[in-house]
């Protein structure tokens, strides 16, 4: 766990290390609540773009550019690789 601070106006800015992994890029929303002495911010996400169904990905709707640098082809590739892989495990 690491501690941040806030600046004058309430602003804290999560570590690079952690937005990397919970995928936030700027503009991304976050839910903020409240829980006794804890605050809980948990990320707004959108229906995705890609759901696996039975073993095959089904697109989900239009992908925001955006959003995502990648395009669908380049997130289908990269799901695709991302299986073979735990296959040949």
């Amino acid at each position: 766990m690491k501690a941040i601070s806030l600046d004058k106006a309430g602003r804290v800015v999560l570590p690079k290390d952690l937005r990397d992994r919970l995928r936030l890029e700027a503009g991304d929303e976050l839910l903020v609540e409240e829980s006794g002495e804890q605050i809980i911010l948990r990320p707004v996400r959108t229906q995705p773009t890609l759901k696996k169904e039975r073993g095959v990905w089904v697109y989900q709707g239009e992908q925001r550019a955006e959003r995502s640098s990648e395009s669908l082809p380049d997130l289908i590739d990269a799901a695709r690789e991302e299986r073979l892989r735990e296959l040949s495990k």
